[in-house]
């Protein structure tokens, strides 16, 4: 077996049971920091809701969860660390920068690929500044319908520290749109698919967009669960059932995008009909209600273990 970092120490993959491959215990919006009306950030209150939600996920029983946030919204390593140490869970962090409209990018934008690389290698193999804690992941992204010329750089700093270090790519997609893009991309720099997830794939019900990605050997993330406001429930788990009764179960890792705490301000104020569509949106939801669904569906205990545990173990052995 392979061994992957955790924010706690490197573990082999056979130790990384069921898990969810794409949730946050932070976020902080670039410039956060500087609003001196938001809420303040109490670490000590955020640390305890966060190691009793995770000990809720223990019990449902969760054995790793990875937070895929990148460098600049927010990424407290240390902060996970203590969760993971107190929950008992193992904690998968990630190095990367995040998308052109929502990321900290004025400092990167002056950065060579080679440089950017360099940054995500580091993180990867020594460890996240002082903390010592190794990165498991690479994490980037881009917006909707496009993807810019510092996203372009990114994506490409990526696939090269993926090839240099061995460790995989996740990747924010916006509306469903752009991970074949993201996937031309990362084959133009000569990396294997197979150790890529184009994240947010359940964006889109379009069974087109996602048997072109899995007909190239990567993994899609059906990884928003619970965000009923961007894409229904029922539309991900239609596109779900119906990859999973053609033979893609392999493929596919679920998980919600939750985000436990907030640095500053978090989602835009939202009315009451607005904020109904997001009240499943924490991450128990799979194991309460979308795994039920599955079974319920026909879905095979065979093939949830495949997109729960199998999957996640060989994305980060491949």
């Amino acid at each position: 077996m392979k061994k992957i970092n955790t924010v706690t120490g490197s573990v082999s993959t056979d130790q990384l049971g069921t898990t969810l491959m794409h949730e946050h215990l932070l976020i902080g919006w670039s410039g956060w920091e500087l609003d001196c009306k938001a809420p303040r950030f109490e670490r000590k209150s955020a640390l305890k809701y966060s190691i009793e939600r995770l000990k809720e996920l223990k019990d449902l029983g969760l054995g790793t969860f990875v937070d895929p946030c990148p460098n600049d919204i927010g990424r407290d390593p240390v902060f996970m660390a203590e969760v993971a140490d107190a929950a008992g869970v193992n904690i998968v962090c990630a190095t990367g920068l995040y998308k052109e409209d929502l990321g900290n990018t004025p400092y990167f934008k002056q950065r060579s690929i080679d440089e950017i690389t360099e940054v995500f290698v580091t993180e990867l193999t020594e460890g996240i500044g002082e903390t010592g804690i190794k990165a498991g992941v690479i994490k980037c992204a881009t917006g909707k319908d496009r993807i810019s010329e510092y996203e372009d750089k990114c994506l490409r700093a990526a696939a090269r520290a993926a090839k240099r270090t061995g460790a995989p790519i996740t990747t924010h997609t916006d509306e469903g749109t752009m991970g074949r893009e993201q996937l031309d991309l990362f084959a133009s720099e000569g990396l294997d698919l197979s150790r890529v997830i184009i994240g947010h794939s359940c964006g889109a019900s379009d069974l087109k967009y996602h048997t072109d990605m899995l007909d190239r050997g990567c993994y899609l993330g059906f990884d928003r669960f619970g965000l009923d406001f961007l894409h229904p429930d029922r539309l991900r788990l239609a596109a779900l059932i119906g990859l999973v009764g053609v033979g893609f179960e392999k493929q596919l890792v679920l998980s919600h995008d939750s985000v436990a705490c907030w640095k500053g301000k978090g989602l835009p104020e939202m009315d009451a009909k607005t904020a109904k569509l997001i009240e499943n949106w924490n991450p128990t939801h799979i194991f309460k209600n979308i795994l039920p669904a599955l079974k319920k569906a026909g879905v095979s205990d065979q093939k949830v273990n495949a997109m729960m545990v199998e999957n996640p173990r060989r994305y980060f052995e491949s």
